[in-house]
């Protein structure tokens, strides 16, 4: 049981961290700096776009609800269990 507890654990902060990146990281100049190191012309093109960058935080959103979920799960199962049993 504590194993299980752990590894939610490990998975909701895991979501958080990123789901933090994924969702800034696009927007910022780090991003354009490494993008313009792709050799390929087209991929770096698409990488560029605010479209692409749209779906790259997207999946960080995604990653950021996913721990949400999670931690109310969490918080619902201590809740059930300090309840006494009539």
């Amino acid at each position: 049981m504590r194993l299980d507890l752990f590894s939610r654990i490990l998975f909701i902060i895991y979501c958080v961290e990123a789901g933090a990146v994924l969702l800034m990281v696009p927007w910022g100049h780090g991003w354009e700096r490494m993008m313009f190191r792709i050799p390929f012309d087209t991929l770096r093109n698409i990488t560029l776009q605010p479209l692409f960058r749209s779906l790259v935080s997207s999946f960080g959103l995604v990653h950021l609800i996913w721990a949400a979920h999670d931690v109310d799960l969490l918080l619902r199962r201590w809740r059930s269990r300090e309840r006494p049993s009539s």
